[in-house]
């Protein structure tokens, strides 16, 4: 599959953001899945066969219980660990956490980090191509946070894993892993949520709304199927949806720390030189597209949708719980992650860590997270 071609000089493809194939494939992994049967989704559209794309640490016991598999945040993807390189444009989002005698120790467990359906990082998803050779740009299916889980649950088939060890999953990961483990809770057997939510609130999909509309309202987006087009597609939106992305993800003094060691004031100027340096860096590696279904996704994510309410569908979770808050998160705040712990109700364990770092924490802490996924894991 690294040799798939396609017929979009490499140029071209990184103005828009993401893998492509013919890019060099890193250290990611490749199952095609629903190739006698399609997915079926939520919206009542068909999808398949569907690539998935992912990276793996450590050996699968005879038993084949000993995967712990990672479920990466929204802008993550596979590559949880491992330096920076060809495929693989900054190091892994848990690098110094994932490795022989680290806290994940792939001594002991299978670690599997998959991208998510629908992301731009080697599994299918709007910038990759249709049936019929061209992108799928416009005519991607929406797809909902279930409808992702369902495509992991079919990787895992495909792996021959019934029953994982532990689901790990942090922000968007994270309502993935409460989905697998209230669907299909006879397969997961320690849970590890960090800074998600059961659902998401009025405020996030207000703030995911007005990210939407920046991609949307950028002229080189053209309805989504932007991947001739000349300039790149829209990359001023896709810039500024990050934006406003990051002032909900982080808090005021982190926000102030990195403009300070960015080497700007926290002037207009300032700020808009800030704001711009980390979009440039964010464009290149995230597709319009997969911004725009993921965002949704999440907006519609609510764990009580169709089985009585949340308490309801929380009462399904049979796994060994760990929550996990990150003391300065303002996109979801501890009380949320504290409703969360509470609802699971039996066999849980709530954790804050203390951080100025915003909902970022979660990937940052490292050294308040080594104890925590240690005692998660045994």
């Amino acid at each position: 599959m690294a040799s798939t071609a396609t017929s979009h000089p490499l140029q071209q493809r990184k103005r828009h953001g993401g893998w492509r194939w013919g890019d060099p494939i890193g250290n990611r992994r490749f199952a095609l899945l629903f190739r006698r049967r399609q997915l079926n989704l939520e919206s009542g559209a068909r999808l398949g066969p569907i690539t998935i794309a992912y990276e793996s640490w450590g050996q699968l016991n005879a038993a084949r219980d000993n995967g712990v598999l990672l479920l990466h945040g929204f802008s993550g993807d596979s590559h949880a660990a491992g330096p920076a390189g060809p495929g693989h444009g900054i190091r892994g989002w848990w690098d110094g956490l994932i490795g022989p005698g680290l806290a994940i120790d792939t001594d002991r467990y299978f670690v599997v980090c998959t991208n998510v359906l629908g992301g731009c990082q080697g599994s299918t998803g709007p910038a990759g191509l249709a049936p019929d050779g061209k992108p799928w740009g416009s005519r991607f299916p929406q797809l909902t946070i279930r409808d992702q889980v369902e495509a992991e649950v079919a990787f895992a088939d495909h792996m021959n894993i019934l029953e994982w060890h532990a689901l790990i999953g942090g922000s968007m990961g994270g309502m993935r892993a409460l989905e697998w483990a209230i669907g299909h809770p006879e397969r997961v057997k320690r849970l590890v949520l960090l800074a998600t939510t059961a659902r998401c609130t009025a405020e996030n999909i207000a703030f995911h709304n007005c990210q939407i509309q920046a991609i949307r309202q950028d002229p080189d987006f053209l309805g989504g199927d932007f991947y001739d087009c000349p300039s790149g597609g829209p990359v001023d939106g896709l810039a500024l949806a990050r934006s406003i992305a990051r002032l909900t993800y982080g808090c005021e003094r982190e926000i102030n720390m990195r403009i300070s060691a960015a080497g700007t004031e926290a002037t207009e100027d300032g700020i808009t030189t800030f704001l711009a340096r980390e979009g440039r860096g964010f464009v290149e590696r995230l597709d319009a597209n997969s911004y725009i279904l993921l965002t949704q996704a999440m907006s519609g994510h609510d764990v009580g949708r169709g089985r009585g309410g949340v308490a309801a569908a929380l009462a399904r979770i049979t796994a060994r719980a760990r929550v996990v808050s990150v003391s300065s998160d303002r996109l979801f705040p501890p009380h949320r992650q504290q409703e969360l712990a509470m609802a699971i109700g039996k066999r849980v364990t709530y954790t804050s860590i203390e951080s100025h770092l915003g909902h970022d924490g979660y990937l940052e802490e490292q050294s308040q997270l080594k104890s925590v996924l240690r005692q998660s894991l045994g």
